[in-house]
């Protein structure tokens, strides 16, 4: 990307996630701010993660992630999914298994629980779009985006 164009890019708003993944006993948790919904019949969202990201493969091997919006009030939980450790992602937090497997994280605005339908490598990020198989709406608390963040993601992993 051309230097010039890093502030225009930064200015691009988007949601800030938690994107939980799974293949057999392995789970695992990220931050995903590169997220859009693409169809309502069906209901197809889309997720750019980059391929050296541990949830990666696991979205490959298990063909499902979660999607969990955040409220404004909860920057500082996004903190506990910067780490490597997935168990201590998960230490101390109410979450189960949703219909995909993936863990459902309760202390959220919302959850999309989806399944992967097609598989995109456009470039230097793998496009994951999912049809959402269950979602609910847990909280009327207004969600968490970058604006509100400190940082900004420009792909680089």
């Amino acid at each position: 990307m051309k230097k010039q164009w890093i502030p225009a890019v930064g200015k691009m708003t988007y949601g800030i996630y938690v994107l939980t993944t799974h293949y057999d006993n392995e789970i695992n948790g990220m931050i995903a701010s590169w997220v859009s919904q693409v169809s309502y019949d069906p209901p197809l969202v889309m997720v750019a993660v980059h391929p050296n990201r541990y949830s990666h493969r696991l979205i490959e091997q298990g063909g499902c992630f979660a999607l969990h919006a955040l409220g404004k009030t909860q920057q500082d939980f996004l903190s506990r999914f910067k780490g490597p450790d997935p168990a201590d992602k998960f230490a101390d937090i109410s979450w189960e298994r949703g219909k995909t497997g993936c863990p459902i994280i309760k202390e959220c605005v919302a959850y999309l629980d989806c399944r992967v339908k097609t598989i995109i490598r456009p470039g230097n990020h793998t496009i994951f779009i999912g049809e959402i198989i269950d979602a609910r709406l847990l909280s009327d608390e207004e969600t968490f985006s970058t604006i509100d963040y400190s940082g900004i993601y420009l792909g680089k992993a």
